[in-house]
């Protein structure tokens, strides 16, 4: 099984390595902003960064607080599959040719250098009835994947909107290649891609509300996971969470992971993990359980039992978490990888366990 894994991880040959970058410029229009770092030597930024983060953590609703959008609007258009690899499969681009589908459009409420990424996109598959659920993707994942997923849960009656995570397909900046301004070396500019994800997410249940459902629900992947647990522990209308891959610490995951070993490398010419970790903390599910607890719901942990990015000891420590919590919670531990999840048989007993979840927890 790890021979599997680390074959499919280094199926992507394109993966940049770029230095730390503290990317102070990203934090100046954050709230709770107070001032600057003392001067511009890592020390000094360290102890910015940390600062803010625990400004951030205690006043976690404001910094993931928007301005409801205003220019809501369905686009159909051709169906794409915007891939992440150098070369890419030309199967999956005959596979969607000639398809078009409806995707919501509108104005994210953060603002960031690249007009792309500020145009948010999540394709709806609309259900009758008043359940739908938010779904979030994997890093990198290409514009069609977990289509299979959203068409299954139409089918029992659920409505779905795809959302295309900050710097994923559409929204992917003509500059990169893979959506390595998602996550990366630049600490500031990964902080604040983390909150626009969380906002965008939040934002499409606002959408949702307006079409007549009520009864909400959010599904994360991977990095899609993180997004959906902090989107979670600020919303009070998620009612039914579902966490496919879970972890703790934001640092943890891209230190010891293997398919961000490149980013480490850029990290430790001028940071270590006990230090990055305190950086990247308000982007981490761990510091908010308090506030996810703060409204009763129903949740799903899948972890793998062979992973080698999000480790399992990573995830135990998650569902320690729910435990202690008294939450609301199933796990299921599949005995496979990360990368091995998206592979058959193991998609499969995934979608399985998504889909019989998501089938009653609504009740």
């Amino acid at each position: 099984m790890y021979d599997w894994e680390t074959r499919l991880t280094s199926v992507d040959n394109n993966r940049v390595v770029r230095p730390l970058d503290w990317g102070l410029d990203w934090t100046q229009h954050w709230p709770s902003r107070n001032g600057g770092p003392s001067a511009q030597a890592s020390r000094d930024l360290l102890e910015y960064f940390s600062r803010f983060n625990d400004h951030i953590i205690q006043d976690s609703d404001r910094f993931y607080s928007y301005q409801k959008p205003t220019d809501f609007r369905l686009e159909r258009r051709e169906v794409q599959v915007f891939s992440t690899r150098e070369t890419p499969d030309p199967r999956l681009d005959e596979k969607v040719r000639g398809t078009h589908a409806d995707f919501l459009r509108f104005t994210s409420p953060i603002s960031t250098p690249f007009p792309e990424n500020n145009l948010v996109n999540a394709r709806w598959f609309p259900a009758r009835g008043r359940r739908a659920v938010v779904l979030l993707p994997h890093w990198n994942s290409d514009a069609i994947s977990y289509n299979a997923l959203c068409r299954v849960l139409n089918y029992m009656g659920i409505a779905v909107l795809r959302l295309s995570m900050p710097y994923h397909d559409i929204r992917r900046p003509a500059e990169i290649d893979r959506a390595d301004y998602a996550v990366s070396a630049n600490i500031g500019r990964t902080l604040d891609s983390v909150r626009q994800g969380v906002i965008d997410a939040r934002c499409c249940l606002d959408w949702l509300e307006s079409q007549g459902y009520n009864r909400l629900g959010i599904v994360g992947t991977s990095l899609g996971s993180c997004y959906a647990f902090i989107a979670t522990a600020h919303d009070s209308r998620i009612k039914v969470a579902a966490f496919n891959h879970a972890s703790t610490y934001f640092a943890d995951v891209v230190w010891h992971g293997q398919s961000t070993r490149h980013i480490r490398e850029g990290l430790e010419q001028g940071i270590d993990l006990e230090n990055l970790r305190q950086v990247w903390r308000a982007v981490s599910p761990m510091v908010y359980f308090d506030k996810f607890s703060r409204w009763p719901r129903r949740s799903l942990i899948i972890y793998a039992k062979y992973d080698m990015t999000f480790l399992p000891e990573f995830s135990e420590q998650v569902v320690e978490q729910f435990e202690q919590h008294n939450l609301d919670h199933k796990v299921v531990v599949l005995p496979c990888g990360h990368y091995t999840l998206g592979e058959t048989p193991y998609k499969y007993l995934d979608g399985w366990q998504l889909a019989n979840f998501l089938r009653t927890a609504f009740e």
